[in-house]
C-alpha cells in the first residue's frame, strides 16, 4: 500500500510509536542525579567529621596548637553582649601537645582569666576544689550564664579525663556573676595557648609537652 493510502489507525499505531520513542529517549538523556551538588555536600560533611575527630581524642591527624603558647597568666574580655553556655568539655592527645575544648552554646564571644594556681579554690565561696596532678591550670570563662537564662537545660557537666598524658582531669566548679570556672590538673606546669573559635563557638586550650 503507497502511504499515502495508508489508513486512519494506521497512521495512528505509527504516531504512538514515534511517542513512545522520544519519550524514551529524554528519559534516558535526563540526568538521574546531580555529582556536583552530592560531591560538595559530601565534603563539607567530611569536613566538619574531620574537624570534629582532630579536636578530641587521640589521632595523628597532623594537628598544630593554636596560638602562641607560655605559662603566663592570660585574659581576654568577652563580646559585649555575651550570653554563652558551656555544653560540653572534650580532651584530646596529640603529638607534641594536649587540647582542652570547651564547646558553646548561645551569642556572643567568650573571654576568659587563665592562670595556673597552687590553691585551687571555688570562685565566691573559697571552697578548697581537688584536683588530680602536680598543677593546677585555672579556667575562667567570662561571658557565660546559668542554663535557665538561655532557656537550655542544665549539661550536666562533669569531671572530664585526659588520655593518659599530663592532662590528668578537667574539673567544672560552676558558674558565678558571669564567668564558668573549671580546674585543668597536670602532671607539672606547661606552656599553654588560649584560642577562640567560630562556628561552632568554643574555647581552645593547647598544653605544650
Amino acid at each position: 500500500m503507497h502511504p499515502s493510502q495508508a489508513t486512519p489507525s494506521a497512521a495512528l499505531a505509527c504516531a504512538l510509536g514515534a511517542a513512545c520513542v522520544l519519550a524514551l529517549t529524554a528519559c534516558s538523556a535526563a540526568p538521574t542525579s546531580t555529582p556536583a551538588a552530592h560531591e560538595a555536600s559530601s565534603a563539607s560533611t567530611t569536613l566538619k567529621t574531620m574537624a570534629a575527630s582532630a579536636e578530641s581524642g587521640n589521632t595523628g591527624a597532623g594537628l598544630t596548637p593554636l596560638g602562641d603558647a607560655n605559662t603566663a597568666l592570660k585574659t581576654e574580655r568577652p563580646g559585649a553582649p555575651s550570653q554563652l553556655l558551656v555544653t560540653n568539655i572534650r580532651t584530646g592527645k596529640h603529638e607534641g601537645f594536649e587540647r582542652v575544648v570547651f564547646d558553646l552554646e548561645g551569642t556572643g564571644t567568650p573571654g576568659w582569666f587563665i592562670d595556673f594556681t597552687d590553691r585551687p579554690t571555688q570562685q565566691g565561696s573559697g571552697n578548697t576544689v581537688k584536683v588530680d596532678g602536680d598543677a593546677a591550670l585555672n579556667v575562667n570563662i567570662d561571658g557565660t550564664v546559668l542554663p535557665f537564662e538561655v532557656g537550655h537545660d542544665d549539661p550536666g557537666l562533669k569531671t572530664t579525663d585526659g588520655h593518659g598524658g599530663f592532662i590528668t582531669q578537667v574539673v567544672p566548679v560552676g558558674t558565678f556573676e558571669g564567668r564558668s570556672q573549671f580546674f585543668i590538673g597536670l602532671k607539672g606546669q606547661h606552656a599553654y595557648s588560649v584560642q577562640a573559635l567560630e562556628e561552632p563557638t568554643r574555647l581552645v586550650i593547647d598544653i605544650l609537652s
